[in-house]
């Protein structure tokens, strides 16, 4: 029997969920202004090397990268960002000038190992604006991912960081780098950050690591006076909206073209806190690519970690639905009819089978409906149908005529 690939699931049984999530992100980012755009799922793989970094896990280890039939070196794409810079140079958005705001969703592809909430092929939903400076734009950004979440009923806790600008992180760079130089015991991983980017020690998760990082320097004292003032702003902006925050000196996006605005929203739904939804100002991006110097904010959130919190929700989800059953064969022509007038107004599972009550009530039971109709004998003499609320229970006979007027109540 032929399988799936390690680290790639089908998704079928919660594709409803997985649908939920895009329809919500959709409608969101859409009210702020973005547009949908699609890249290719296959990529040159300088496109990621240039985009991601030579030192990051994910070009150093994770890609999915192979020379083609015609010699090129390609990769799938491991994550979004790169692939939408790339449109937006090639067809010269970068010399046109102006804002651009675009959302995008699809398969990424990362050859780790396979664990719970991470797979070879995942999905992402994230979202690009270029050509906006203003740390409004930083704010509106987090503003859509805390709609998304909040729509989606998902707790987390969002923090925010300032990684400065170029004038702030050379400096700190270098006194960075001073104080990692005379410690040891830090981990390989670590030791070898020093050299590429020193910046991605400061999210390393080893214990003795974080332990040595306590006494670190913080760019967040290091700020100059323009980027300390978008961040006093930013903050202003969240806390006049209502969105609560946590400042973490040490949150990274561990990137060269990453600047100012940092932030996640981090949740613990899941087991472990961990990042659902993370972002920032990478206002060199488009620049390393060979794009005119054009500012880049944005974000990108997981849909199966989405997923696997939704999940958990289930039992506390309302029933919805409608299941349409007869109990006699001759009248599947009736509930088949009358299935066509309530599916233009509500969700609706009919059966073709003729089943004992019992039988049917067990399969919307399943099938977390909320109300059942069922015509049988009785009914079809008197013009009516059986209903029943699944959900408080209630249970009559009604009219078909009078169906509609009930179900809207």
């Amino acid at each position: 029997m032929i399988t799936a690939l390690r680290g790639m699931k089908d998704i079928i049984d919660d594709g409803y969920l997985y649908k939920h999530i895009i329809q919500t992100c959709e409608d969101v980012a859409s009210k702020f202004g973005y547009k949908f755009i699609e890249t290719p799922k296959l990529e040159e793989t300088a496109l990621f090397i240039r985009g991601v970094g030579e030192s990051s896990d994910i070009v150093g280890k994770e890609m999915y990268r192979f020379t083609d039939k015609s010699g090129n070196d390609v990769c799938l794409r491991p994550e979004g960002t790169a692939g939408v810079v790339r449109a937006f140079i090639e067809h010269k958005f970068d010399r046109a000038g102006g804002v651009r705001k675009y959302f995008y969703h699809g398969s990424m592809f990362r050859y780790e190992r396979p664990q719970k909430g991470r797979f070879r092929e995942f999905h992402q939903f994230g979202i690009e604006c270029f050509g906006e400076g203003s740390v409004y734009e930083d704010a509106s950004v987090i503003l859509i991912g805390n709609e998304i979440l909040n729509r989606l009923g998902i707790k987390t806790t969002l923090k925010i960081n300032s990684l400065g600008d170029s004038q702030s992180m050379p400096k700190y760079r270098e006194k960075l780098v001073d104080f990692l130089k005379k410690e040891n015991e830090l981990c390989e991983d670590c030791k070898r950050r020093i050299k590429t980017n020193p910046i991605r020690v400061l999210d390393c998760k080893n214990e003795k690591c974080q332990e040595i990082l306590k006494d670190a320097p913080l760019i967040i004292d290091n700020l100059s006076k323009e980027s300390k003032d978008d961040f006093d702003k930013l903050q202003d902006i969240l806390t006049k909206n209502g969105i609560s925050f946590e400042v973490d000196p040490k949150l990274v996006r561990g990137l060269d073209y990453y600047s100012k605005t940092a932030f996640e929203f981090i949740s613990d739904e899941i087991g472990s806190q961990s990042a659902v939804l993370g972002g920032g100002r990478y206002d060199k991006l488009v620049e390393y690519l060979n794009g005119r110097p054009t500012f880049g904010v944005g974000f990108a959130l997981g849909v199966e970690r989405l997923m696997e919190i939704l999940s958990q929700h289930e039992s506390e989800q309302k029933r919805d639905g409608i299941y349409l059953c007869a109990l006699n064969s001759e009248y599947i022509d009736k509930i088949y009819n009358l299935s066509i007038d309530l599916r233009k107004k509500f969700y609706v599972e009919i059966s073709y089978e003729a089943k004992s009550p019992a039988k049917h009530l067990k399969i919307a039971d399943n099938k977390n409906i909320k109300i059942f109709l069922c015509i049988g004998e009785e009914e079809m003499k008197n013009s009516e149908i059986w209903y029943k609320n699944l959900l408080n229970k209630d249970e009559k006979r009604i009219k078909l005529n009078e169906l509609m007027e009930v179900l809207g109540e």
